[in-house]
């Protein structure tokens, strides 16, 4: 398989039972990037990452992780990946330079290394002044830090983190992605789930799941691009008779609003798609169109509409 790619899988599938958790994935994660997983709950972002670490056996499809297969040879790729999840898993009734040692200790990293880098990861994530406080009565984006900290203690290759800012403030996340590209520069892959739109625009290339299938995937600029509708903006007095007025029309796929006004997407083989709304409008009062860029949420909800037809790239 290709070395310039850290993960490479085919057909991945993962069934519980009858349900379908993951089907029939391909994926290929470019080394020394943030990719990128944005789907809604239950997609089976979280179950692809497990599958990926080698803590869950696929039901069919193969993968390989850093070049091992996986799950075959998943105790190969431990001391190779980190992995921090949506929920705080450190110990809270240790202290955070307890944790940092405990975890050092998992990876058996040798005394005079594990003194060095937990040292270097207090100084790295700024929580030097917090080393001997127990890590249960710390904030939010403190344990954060402390996560990640744990999570890259033993230096991984590849990065796995599941949701990992659903519980923390903006500046708090914002702070995380800078560590992030600082990983990545330094030859790190980081594979990321999230819900957050900012944050998938910060990834070098996204995978847009939906149901357990892959939907869409690319560069946020190329999905952006490729979205294949009109995105028309509606100023109004009344969104909502507006909004449920042009929703009546098989030429409006999906209308979202943002305070006093609408984003419409509109089935591309309307040529003026300014004009075809102006028309299902026609008659209200205070009303004003203009054509616009789409965003990333148009590119979600494209692919993950039933009946929004956007096809992986």
């Amino acid at each position: 398989m290709a070395t310039e790619y850290a993960i490479v899988c085919d057909g991945l599938t993962r069934r519980f039972g009858d349900l379908v958790a993951v089907s029939e994935l391909d994926l290929r994660v470019p080394k020394a990037s943030i990719f990128g997983f944005l789907g809604p709950n239950g997609c089976g972002k979280s179950t692809t990452i497990r599958m990926l670490c080698g803590l869950l056996t696929p039901t069919s499809g193969e993968a390989e992780v850093l070049g091992i297969r996986v799950p075959k040879n998943a105790e190969r790729l431990r001391q190779k990946v980190g992995y921090m999840t949506q929920k705080f898993s450190l110990y809270e009734d240790l202290t955070v330079a307890e944790n940092l040692q405990f975890l050092g200790e998992v990876f058996a990293l040798p005394y005079a290394k594990l003194k060095l880098r937990v040292a270097e990861q207090l100084e790295r994530f700024g929580i030097v002044d917090r080393r001997n406080q127990l890590a249960g009565t710390m904030s939010g984006g403190q344990k954060q830090r402390l996560a990640l900290a744990g999570a890259t203690l033993h230096e991984p290759e590849l990065l796995f983190l599941d949701e990992p800012t659903s519980a923390v403030d903006p500046e708090s996340r914002r702070e995380f992605w800078e560590y992030l590209f600082e990983m990545v520069d330094q030859g790190t892959t980081v594979l990321v789930s999230t819900h957050f739109m900012d944050e998938a625009e910060r990834c070098h290339n996204l995978a847009i799941m939906d149901g357990g299938r892959l939907v869409a995937r690319g560069t946020p600029l190329d999905l952006i691009n490729e979205i294949g509708a009109g995105v028309v903006e509606i100023s109004t007095s009344d969104t909502r008779a507006v909004r449920e007025r042009i929703l009546q029309s098989d030429l409006v796929w999906h209308v979202a609003q943002l305070g006093t006004r609408l984003h419409a997407l509109i089935d591309p083989t309307s040529e003026d798609p300014v004009r075809a709304v102006g028309e299902l409008v026609a008659g209200a009062t205070d009303v004003s169109l203009k054509l616009v860029n789409a965003n990333l949420e148009d590119v979600f909800v494209m692919a993950t509409a039933a009946g929004a037809p956007c096809k992986p790239h």
